[in-house]
């Protein structure tokens, strides 16, 4: 019943009165309803913005928590880093202190050989004999992984073979080092030729290079790395054993002894000198593109070093290795490092090996934990 039914159904002023009283809380009721559902809509709002507000909240608090996380590990990782470093110091630190105060050498290298080098044997089949004198060794009858030393051995096995030298080759997928994912910067595709491909696998250590070079020996790798253990037999190498010709593999092995043949043996090719010694090179490509690649042994490019052949080595199992040909106080000697801890040790090693021979009397043979 509407309004005006209503109205028209009430006598003279008693319809007014009626009337004027349901307008009235007709009014009241809409201002009623107008205000819950106002107060509503305000507590429905402030909910929704509380929850944003703890969302958002919660958002920044994730975010804060992961850059603190990142910030934390990032701390702990320059913390240990810095350990590592203060540890490797006072390490060499100690081992100079034990040589002012006995004049005794010391080195932080698990494995040492220190041994001259007959200039009369260079060239034949000899090599190095009982004739040589052993100035300093250190555990140098046991077999360690020898990381990329290896590559001499690639080097030696490659020249054997008189192949062409200027004849192109192809880096593909199969030299990629899938054991370690080391870094290399030869593209799958890249056309070097075979010298400098020997180049690279013997001053910088490009463990593709090297890999492409034993790819395209007749028979492939497999043949190659059997013509890799026979060299080593037919040097001397008794306690030598290589699986790959790169030096990724732990399995690669040998002794101090073996590996001084195998500089001494290796020292016998002219090119193999050169490039083992070359401080830096420049890679051209037909597109233009240049790449600079340098030799991982910084002591060559010092003016107090007089070195003939040098190569280094790193993989976790085998630590830092250094092997060079070098004159020092005017004698022509082979110096073999294997093992050191830390990227400092085996160059301090080498200087310390230098200056031990250049201020010292030697008498006899100097060993230490030999087993």
């Amino acid at each position: 019943m509407t309004p005006k039914q209503f109205q028209s159904q009430l006598p003279g002023n008693e319809a007014r009165f009626f009337f004027t009283l349901f307008l009235a809380l007709l009014c009241s009721f809409a201002l009623m309803f107008h205000g819950s559902a106002e107060a509503a809509e305000k507590k429905t709002s402030q909910t929704s913005a509380g929850k944003k507000s703890t969302s958002t909240k919660k958002t920044v608090n994730s975010s804060g928590s992961k850059s603190k996380k990142t910030a934390n590990r990032s701390s702990k990782k320059t913390k240990k880093s810095a350990a590592r470093i203060n540890k490797e110091r006072v390490a060499l630190i100690n081992l100079d202190n034990h040589w002012e105060t006995t004049r005794e050498l010391a080195l932080q290298s698990s494995s040492a050989l220190v041994i001259s080098q007959e200039v009369a044997n260079i060239g034949k089949s000899e090599g190095i004999s009982a004739s040589n004198e052993i100035l300093f060794e250190k555990n140098s009858n046991t077999p360690q992984p020898i990381a990329s030393i290896t590559k001499l051995m690639t080097a030696m096995v490659v020249l054997d073979s008189i192949p062409d030298l200027k004849e192109l080759i192809t880096i593909s997928e199969e030299d990629f080092d899938t054991l370690r994912g080391s870094h290399s910067r030869l593209a799958p595709g890249t056309q070097i030729t075979r010298e400098d491909a020997l180049l690279l696998a013997l001053m910088s250590s490009e463990n593709r290079a090297a890999h492409a070079l034993a790819r395209y020996h007749p028979g492939g790798v497999p043949a190659f790395v059997g013509a890799m253990n026979r060299k080593a037999e037919a040097l001397g190498m008794k306690n030598t054993r290589f699986a790959d010709p790169t030096g990724l593999s732990g399995d690669n092995t040998a002794t101090a002894r073996d590996l001084a043949r195998m500089v001494d043996a290796a020292y016998r090719y002219p090119l193999i000198r050169e490039f083992t010694t070359m401080t830096e090179g420049k890679l051209v490509f037909e597109n233009q593109r240049e790449i600079d690649f340098r030799n991982t042994n910084p002591l060559v490019k010092s003016e107090s070093w007089e070195i003939g052949l040098s190569k280094t080595g790193f993989i976790q199992e085998a630590g830092r290795c250094l092997v060079m040909q070098a004159y020092i106080a005017g004698k022509p000697v082979i110096i073999v490092l294997l093992d050191a801890v830390g990227k400092l040790s085996r160059i301090g090693d080498a200087n310390r090996i230098k200056r031990w021979m250049e201020t010292t009397t030697r008498t006899g043979i100097a060993r230490t934990s030999d087993t």
